[in-house]
């Protein structure tokens, strides 16, 4: 029985650290195709109304989009576990966010661990037309994150966000 309960944690183990090695891995071979984002512009007759952005699913299953933070492109993976919009340190350097030793008063549940996190406000985050301003969201260390997050600081601001027939729906 207690090597029966060994091999089921051992099994669990392998089966969320594995996936992410092979991620890992295909990543530096080749980067993963870039989702197809849809913008349905409003009908005419609604001027200035909602829009509606649809994400595809890429070739990992993840819904990863192209979108921009203060103007400047950023590529996100749509994560609605994430409490907020999570940027790697080398990502938010780029965009002109660099956390001063004393700004790392924060702490990030990963699927890792814990580790240490620096939190901001963006001035402006879009996809695919959808826009939010004054956003929450942390910077990470490049080695606890291997791609941005686009968390629920932005999506539980949109008028409507849901998954829909194997495709993710944003709707401001």
């Amino acid at each position: 029985m207690r090597t029966i309960i060994v091999l089921a944690v051992v099994t669990l183990v392998l089966a969320g650290v594995v996936p992410r090695y092979f991620d890992r891995m295909a990543g530096y071979a080749a980067p993963p195709a870039p989702a197809v984002v849809k913008t349905v512009a409003p009908e005419p007759a609604h001027s200035g109304g909602p829009r509606k952005v649809v994400i595809e699913r890429d070739n990992r299953g993840h819904f990863a989009v192209d979108g921009a933070v203060d103007g400047r492109r950023v590529s996100f993976m749509v994560d609605t576990g994430a409490s907020v919009i999570a940027l790697t340190e080398g990502d938010a350097a780029r965009l002109g966010y660099h956390p001063a030793a004393r700004d790392w008063t924060g702490k990030a549940q990963t699927a890792n661990g814990s580790v240490r996190a620096a939190p901001i406000k963006l001035d402006m985050v879009e996809v695919g037309g959808v826009m939010v301003r004054d956003v929450q969201a942390i910077v990470m260390p490049e080695e606890a994150l291997s791609e941005n997050l686009l968390g629920l600081s932005f999506l539980s601001r949109l008028h409507r966000f849901e998954y829909r027939d194997g495709r993710l729906v944003l709707e401001d």
